[in-house]
């Protein structure tokens, strides 16, 4: 990949503010802020220094600004960088990247700092993805993991992994080259060992990454229930917003109402489905079918009934809910209308009893889905994997170090262990970035934003 030339974006948010940040990096960055700057002479001045003045198109002025300079390699793509701090107008934006663009810089592509960065050895890959993750944290979880990887937990623990496999792996090699003599200078037994060490610590990366989804995607919580027991009243009043219509006509809501909230950290997103029942409405038994696939998707769900509903019935329906073995909260709506007998039926199940319209036991509601998904025990400066990627890449890993212990146990000439071995230290690469691709790196590079 080139990156001989200089790249030029806007790196805070478009829209009118008080200020923005145009972002440049390349050889020539610092060269060609100076053709435009009027103040210091920029080419003359030290790293991590910030110079007031004018950009200028000829004679005509376009700004006062702030510059700041990033000389190489000090910088965060390891290449000469200039920030430009201006009025954050777009008009005034725009003109001052037009100018820069007229004068030799080239408009960045989304993510293209980071990807230079990577390319020039700030950090690895698996960080490089971290930086996204950072940016689009919306929790302290969220922002702990993302921060942890970002600097280099997660590939301090790969690295140290490949190095042990890199090792053997030689040795395996080194046999190779004395094929004819027949002799061994990779122990089989340790070999095993470390597999298995190495099994142990890929077992336990792979299964935080069910921890590591949630933290960094939110807990999907489905609303389920029959028609017209307030599952919408009851996603407003969580939400604190009209963001479901509510109707008295049961069956309102026949597609799939998503949106999400944090409370005290962690970050839910709540699912309004269409009400579970039998219909010859077609649409609407297209919503009964998708509220059914939802609820297989959930981590959690909001198991709502109205406090009218028949008991047998309700409980017919908790029965057939605990069949799908998926966590549920049973939640009885309209609680005031319920007499002390069927009042305390329903506390002895548990019932989480409210009144959506009123917000009556919504902040009850709220602790009882903080207590069920249990994340306050998480400790978020340990690794946890929270990129699908990498759990492919470590499930791939795992199969080749079985295919290694397999030929161990069943022996077979060193170039099929060197193989085996190989193969993992490759699915091993792909996460830090030691293996790569262009097609890999456009795919992970172009999700950033532009200017990042």
């Amino acid at each position: 990949m080139i990156t001989s030339d200089t790249i030029i974006a806007l790196s805070t948010p478009p829209g009118s503010g008080a200020i923005g940040v145009i972002r440049l990096s390349g050889p020539d960055a610092v060269r060609l802020t100076n053709q435009v700057f009027s103040g210091k002479d920029l080419e003359k001045q030290e790293s991590h220094t910030l110079h007031f003045g004018l950009i200028k198109n000829d004679h005509v002025i376009i700004d006062e600004v702030v510059v700041s300079l990033f000389i190489a390699p000090k910088s965060y793509t390891k290449e000469n960088v200039v920030e430009i701090s201006c009025h954050g107008s777009n008009y005034i934006i725009q003109q001052i990247i037009n100018l820069l663009i007229s004068k030799g810089a080239r408009a960045a592509k989304p993510g293209e700092f980071t990807l230079r960065a990577f390319l020039n050895g700030a950090f690895d890959l698996s960080q490089a993805e971290a930086v996204a993750d950072l940016i689009a944290s919306n929790s302290k979880a969220s922002h702990d993991v993302a921060m942890q990887q970002m600097r280099g937990g997660f590939a301090n623990e790969l690295k140290d992994l490949r190095s042990q496999l890199i090792h053997f792996a030689s040795m395996i090699e080194l046999e190779l080259d004395f094929a004819e003599e027949d002799v061994e200078f990779a122990n089989r037994a340790e070999l095993e060992s470390l597999i298995q060490k190495i099994n142990k610590v890929l077992q336990r990366l792979i299964h935080s990454f069910e921890i590591g989804n949630v933290i960094k995607n939110g807990v999907p919580v489905v609303i389920a229930g029959k028609p017209n027991v307030g599952k919408s009243t009851l996603l407003n009043a969580l939400l604190n917003e009209e963001r479901a219509i509510v109707s008295d006509i049961a069956g309102t809501t026949r597609d799939t109402i998503e949106d999400e909230i944090n409370i005290n950290g962690v970050v839910f997103r709540f699912i309004d489905t269409a009400g579970i029942r039998e219909t010859a409405d077609i649409i609407e038994a297209k919503g009964v079918e998708r509220t059914l696939d939802k609820m297989k998707q959930a981590k959690l769900i909001i198991y709502l009934v109205d406090a009218q509903e028949d008991e047998a019935d309700v409980l017919k329906q908790l029965e057939g809910l605990a069949q799908q073995q998926i966590p549920y909260l049973f939640v009885v709506n309209k609680a005031e209308l319920l007499d002390a007998q069927k009042k305390n039926k329903y506390q002895e199940l548990e019932a989480l009893l409210i009144s959506a319209k009123d917000k009556i036991g919504i902040d009850t509601l709220e602790q009882a889905l903080l207590n069920k998904v249990n994340l306050s025990h998480i400790n978020t400066s340990e690794t946890l994997v929270t990129n699908i990627r990498h759990v492919e890449a470590l499930k791939h890993t795992q199969n080749s170090l079985n295919n290694v212990l397999m030929h161990i146990h069943n022996p077979v000439t060193s170039d099929f262990l060197a193989m085996d071995i190989k193969q993992a230290l490759h699915y091993l690469g792909e996460i830090t970035g030691t293996v790569t691709t262009d097609d890999l790196l456009d795919n992970i590079f172009t999700k950033f934003c532009i200017g990042k």
